[in-house]
């Protein structure tokens, strides 16, 4: 069998910083020539094969992650259903809407405004999925008669959210469109991971997981680079939890700096943000160390702490006493924490639990309770226990276990 020589990245064309620079050539093989600069590949890609991605979503995230894929020398294929972005990439390799100052990778064919077909879909190693959540369902719908049950592409899942009126996790969207041993298989990539800064190759890392271990190996050799590192792991119900819980709390630090508050405050949120997180999560069936990693308190922190976030930018603006249709209308892309509120409250009714921030922030979303209140009863709640998990754990996470066959 021919095995490739390890693949040379060029990053001459790429915005990337001195720093960056500096801190890569500590660790990579490099070499100097008149025209750039070139860093070896990540060891573990040494025997890499190129691989045919279909990418659903052109937002800002789909994009990113299809140009990260593409200049990674994979042959990517870009969905959208935005007729002028399909035109724009395929002749100037730029997203009209998002990342508009963004050269994209000539390797990125974009298509649409029509669902791609059962011809392309066949013809993928990788399928990925950068569809709202709310929206995911019905295109699953669509594509699931075009995928194969007994040799299915790589399917990744990188859309953050819980579905409303079902309240259920991607997962279970998957068993539901697409069947159970598509979604034992289905692969979940979540983190810290701003879509401006991947384009810009800042050194970024993400939590890739699954429960069959060789999808999620996979996923991750896919992605791997030095400026994009993967870690696998095996709890994808943990996994979503977190990067669908996150961004209810980026709306509630948002609201305190729009409110005028400073350090301590937004230290607080996020602190208990994630003890709520955990507590949501070991509740629902989750392990309580995934809250603790890239996909929890890495994903949280990066959130709460942006302006750039939209969950924060929500925050912000009803903080500083707009209201949130206004605030809607002007996003120009959707925050999946306002969605997500909903969802969460239904599970926490479900469970039975208490999680204050988490309910104050549906209550100011929902019930129109104002938010000047909304923070006076969060600060004469009584005292109470700093870490205070549920004695009665993994409910619906057993169910949807049950359902795939894994419990």
């Amino acid at each position: 069998m021919h095995v490739r020589s390890p693949r040379i990245v060029n990053f001459s064309t790429r915005p990337t910083h001195h720093s960056l620079k500096v801190c890569w050539a500590s660790y990579t093989n490099y070499s100097h020539s008149t025209a750039h600069r070139t860093f070896m590949a990540s060891p573990t890609r040494s025997f890499w094969e190129p691989s045919k991605v279909l990418v659903f979503g052109a937002g800002n995230f789909g994009s990113c992650l299809a140009d990260h894929l593409g200049d990674s020398d994979h042959n990517v294929y870009l969905w959208s259903r935005q007729e002028e972005v399909v035109k724009s990439l395929n002749e100037v390799h730029r997203n009209p809407i998002y990342l508009k100052d963004h050269q994209f990778s000539v390797n990125i064919t974009a298509v649409g405004p029509e669902l791609p077909g059962k011809t392309l879909i066949d013809d993928m190693d990788v399928l990925l999925f950068a569809i709202p959540t709310q929206f995911l369902r019905e295109n699953l719908a669509k594509l699931q008669s075009y995928l194969d049950r007994k040799k299915h592409p790589l399917l990744i899942f990188v859309n953050k959210g819980i579905e409303i009126g079902t309240h259920a996790l991607t997962l279970e969207i998957i068993a539901d469109t697409c069947g159970t041993e598509i979604a034992k298989a289905a692969t979940f990539i979540s983190g810290p991971s701003f879509a401006k800064e991947i384009v810009q190759r800042q050194p970024t890392s993400v939590s890739v997981t699954s429960f069959t271990d060789s999808e999620a190996q996979r996923a991750a050799v896919l992605f791997h680079q030095p400026h994009f590192r993967c870690y696998t792991g095996s709890d994808p119900i943990g996994t979503e939890l977190a990067g669908a819980l996150k961004n209810v709390y980026a709306i509630a630090a948002g609201a305190a700096d729009g409110l005028g508050f400073e350090n301590n405050t937004r230290a607080m949120i996020i602190t208990r943000g994630l003890a709520e997180m955990t507590r949501i999560g070991t509740a629902y069936g989750a392990d309580p160390l995934t809250f603790l990693g890239l996909a929890g308190v890495g994903d949280l922190f990066m959130t709460c702490s942006s302006p750039t976030s939209r969950n924060y930018s929500v925050g912000f603006r009803l903080g500083k006493g707009e209201s949130l249709d206004s605030i809607i209308d002007s996003l120009g892309s959707i925050a999946e924490g306002v969605t997500t509120a909903k969802g969460v409250k239904m599970i926490l009714d479900e469970l039975g639990i208490k999680a204050r921030i988490a309910t104050t922030i549906y209550e100011v979303l929902y019930e129109g309770k104002d938010i000047q209140t909304a923070v006076r009863e969060l600060l004469e709640l009584p005292l109470s226990k700093e870490i205070d998990l549920p004695s009665a754990t993994g409910g619906p996470a057993k169910q949807l276990m049950k359902k795939l066959g894994l419990y």
